[in-house]
């Protein structure tokens, strides 16, 4: 019979403790002769393909009209003072194409720059020419004339799942290349407002600023998204980032080498989340898709015998979960596109096919409806149902309001706003905006002051 000494809890606790000492302290570089897994020779590969991206711009400055008066300014003293001011910014980039030598950031990257630096790791400076830019992805394409340059592989990001590892890499803060790692924590990210079109990766790897346009890579160093924005109140990581899918990216790529911009074409469908409750009246089974609401007279979606009450399930095959959906793929389809769109109608899944044509619909810029909508793009929404609000600065009063892109607004101070040329009416001599939103299936009411 084996006798414990009385001592014996005590003896066991401090075996216990000895032995989780080393889980407390620096993990060691080899157990047993097996070396612990580490991504550095991943990281070796890919960090030569991530860019460090400066900018310059000259900004105008405003001074008062009478300032402008040589006899003014000489009768008062006033000093002959520089009108413009310079401005720089830091950011990151890919390249995803070593040979001819272009580098995949974001618009907001490099947005209005006179002058674009990339740095690469070795050291090297490079002066760089804009090729194209998205402002509503937030895409833009760089060009670099350069030998020994290494580009990151692309991932398929369709195949993404939530869970999947991740590596951010980029350059935060100027301070050089930085590298964080975390997991996929949400797919398909839209209506955040960040963007006009929205279809983001979510992460947990931390995103701070200055790793806009840098890389989200796989295991494997493939690249899955382009780093582009974070949620936090104080602009700090606080494990929300949001990364652009490669695939969207690359699309929007080709066509900005190809044409030098992004030319989106017209559908012609307004259209809404299919909520549990309309798919209930719908009597269907499957609760994500989206119900068309309204379809334009002579539009590509009425030649296709789309109808309101249908309920897109697929476009190209691609599952549509929501109204975002439906957006953001006709959003990256060019004028003359054809697509195939997939849609329950009266309970029998049936494809309609479609001709992506070109924009009918009249725009302006907000600045010239109304002071308060300065910062935003304007256009008439389908069917006469509105005034959608295209695109939008975030420095701009309606989107410090809470207003986002994809807004629709349907009457000002308490007038009916059908189009752009009823929002001018409405809105004419007015101080303050009284602005009636339609959000998707939900309505409110925002002011402007």
């Amino acid at each position: 019979m084996i006798k414990r000494p009385r001592n014996f809890p005590a003896i066991l606790l401090a075996g216990l403790l000895s032995l989780a000492a080393p889980a407390w302290s620096a993990l060691p570089l080899v157990v047993d002769g097996q070396s612990l897994p580490s991504l550095a020779p991943m990281l070796k590969r890919v960090t030569p393909g991530v860019v460090n991206i400066s900018t310059k711009t000259q900004i105008q400055q405003a001074e008062h009209p009478l300032l402008r008066d040589p006899v003014f300014r000489h009768f008062f003293g006033v000093p002959n003072m520089p009108r413009q001011r310079e401005s720089s910014s830091l950011g990151s980039g890919v390249i995803v194409d070593a040979r001819r030598g272009y580098v995949l950031t974001n618009n907001h990257v490099v947005d209005k720059a006179d002058e674009i630096t990339v740095t690469l790791t070795d050291g090297r400076k490079l002066q760089a020419k804009l090729v194209g830019a998205d402002r509503e992805s937030d895409v833009a394409v760089i060009k670099v004339n350069a030998e020994r340059l290494t580009d990151v592989p692309v991932a398929n990001s369709d195949r993404l799942q939530v869970g999947d590892f991740v590596v951010a890499v980029g350059n935060p803060f100027g301070l050089g290349q930085t590298v964080t790692s975390g997991i996929v924590s949400a797919l398909g990210r839209s209506g955040l407002g960040i963007e006009g079109y929205e279809d983001f990766i979510q992460t947990d790897a931390s995103i701070n600023p200055g790793n806009s346009g840098g890389a989200l890579v796989d295991l494997n160093g493939q690249l899955v998204g382009i780093n582009t924005a974070i949620l936090a109140p104080n602009g700090g990581n606080v494990g929300i980032g949001f990364a652009i899918p490669v695939n969207m990216a690359m699309s929007i790529m080709n066509t900005l080498v190809e044409h030098g911009e992004v030319k989106r074409g017209l559908l012609g469908v307004t259209v809404q989340d299919l909520t549990h409750e309309l798919a209930q009246a719908f009597r269907l089974t499957q609760t994500q898709g989206a119900v068309i609401t309204a379809v334009q007279p002579g539009s590509p979606a009425e030649k296709a015998d789309l109808e309101p009450g249908d309920v897109v399930l697929s476009i190209n095959g691609k599952p549509v979960r929501n109204s975002a959906d439906v957006r953001n793929i006709i959003g990256l389809a060019q004028i003359g596109d054809e697509v195939q769109v997939e849609v329950v109608h009266k309970g029998a899944s049936v494809v309609r096919d479609a001709k992506i044509a070109k924009p009918q619909f009249a725009n302006a810029e907000g600045q010239a409806i109304h002071p308060r909508l300065a910062g935003t793009l304007l256009r008439d929404a389908p069917g006469n149902e509105g005034v959608v609000i295209e695109q939008m600065s975030r420095a701009s009063h309606a989107y410090q309001a809470g207003l986002v892109p994809g807004d629709v607004i349907i009457g000002a101070n308490r007038r009916q706003a059908a189009n752009i040329a009823e929002l001018r009416r409405a809105v004419k001599g007015a101080g303050q905006l009284i602005l009636n939103i339609q959000r998707d299936d939900q309505g409110f009411i925002i002011v402007l002051q």
